[in-house]
């Protein structure tokens, strides 16, 4: 057992600085692994049918439960949450960063300037002036067609964007 000097010279060694960086990072991974968890139920979706020429409608299965699904190749996002589904653009409406999904099934926020928005699209804080844009969204069975082509803008036609959501 060795032996050591009463003012704890000998507790700063060259290696424990390094055992020290790689137990923080371990632990900084491990905690960044556990928040993925937290994100809840974030996956892509492809759409169902091809979209000719890259416009037009697209068709999507209906989410068996709350959370969120990317489709980046027709930049739409689907969020099922409180009794409803919800089809927006990808883009923040402030200037089109694509938006990431918050933790806890909080909603969305741009990377960029850090505006918020609840699971519904309604503007909660940031630079942005206005809600996430909805996109058409029509129902039939268990199928929904969205039309990235058309977006609603909550300032410019909010009965519209009120309307854009399928309840379930």
């Amino acid at each position: 057992m060795p032996i050591v000097p009463p003012d704890n010279s000998a507790l700063a060694c060259d290696g424990c600085t390094a055992r020290r960086a790689f137990l923080r990072q371990s632990l900084a991974t491990g905690a960044a692994l556990a928040g993925w968890a937290l994100f809840g139920p974030v996956s892509t979706v492809q759409a169902l049918e091809v979209r000719p020429g890259g416009r037009g409608p697209v068709k999507y299965p209906l989410p068996a439960a709350d959370g969120v699904s990317i489709d980046g190749t027709n930049e739409v996002i689907l969020c099922r949450a409180g009794g409803e589904v919800f089809a927006f653009a990808l883009s923040c409406p402030h200037q089109n960063t694509a938006l990431k999904v918050l933790p806890k099934g909080a909603g969305f926020q741009c990377p960029r300037h850090k505006s918020k928005y609840q699971p519904n699209g309604t503007f909660v804080s940031g630079r942005a002036t206005r809600n996430m844009d909805r996109l058409q969204i029509t129902r039939d069975g268990n199928t929904l067609t969205v039309d990235p082509d058309l977006a609603f803008e909550s300032d410019t036609d909010p009965a519209r964007w009120a309307a854009a959501s399928i309840k379930l």
